[in-house]
């Protein structure tokens, strides 16, 4: 007689299916990372209005062993850069920074009046309580590339945090 199973066994491919969804579901839950991911928080952007072709995104990152952001990219926008801004002749000017490096466990704030993401041809107005994923592209010390996707909400400027 055979012994009784509480569960039939799974063949070999539905089971390494499921346990690469629950890998996957970890994975994006933050519950297990990469060894060379960045931690990405406080997430946002400013609501637009009608019309407005371009917004601004905020965000901190830490890189426990160093990293650099190379690429910013949103279905709501054509395209992301990050920005700096600074006052230059008494004059606040904005320029684009290319690829921005991330110092070992140093958190670098993406903020109002600092460095920030701008999002490009905006394919639609974004409005308060609405949200939008950003995919941040990253390069590690080794030179291998790596992409993490945040949801940032979208806050009037009335809810907007105060520049940290």
């Amino acid at each position: 007689m055979e012994p009784h199973r509480i569960m039939p066994a799974l063949p070999p491919i539905p089971r390494l299916r499921a346990v690469l969804l629950a890998l996957g579901f970890l994975w994006s839950t933050g519950a297990i990372a990469a060894p060379d991911a960045v931690r990405i928080s406080g997430a946002w952007v400013r609501a637009t209005v009608p019309g407005q072709p371009v917004a601004g995104a905020y965000l901190d990152l830490e890189a426990p062993a160093g990293a650099w952001l190379i690429a910013i990219a949103s279905p709501v926008a054509a395209r992301g850069e990050v920005h700096a801004m600074k006052e230059e002749g008494g004059m606040m000017t904005m320029r684009a920074v290319g690829e921005l490096a991330l110092s070992p466990g140093t958190v670098v704030k993406l903020a109002p009046g600092g460095l920030h993401i701008m999002l490009f041809e905006l394919k639609r107005p974004l409005a308060a309580g609405s949200e939008v994923p950003l995919t941040l592209t990253f390069r590690n010390t080794a030179g291998r590339r790596f992409k993490q996707t945040v949801v940032a909400p979208v806050k009037a400027q009335d809810e907007a945090p105060s520049r940290h």
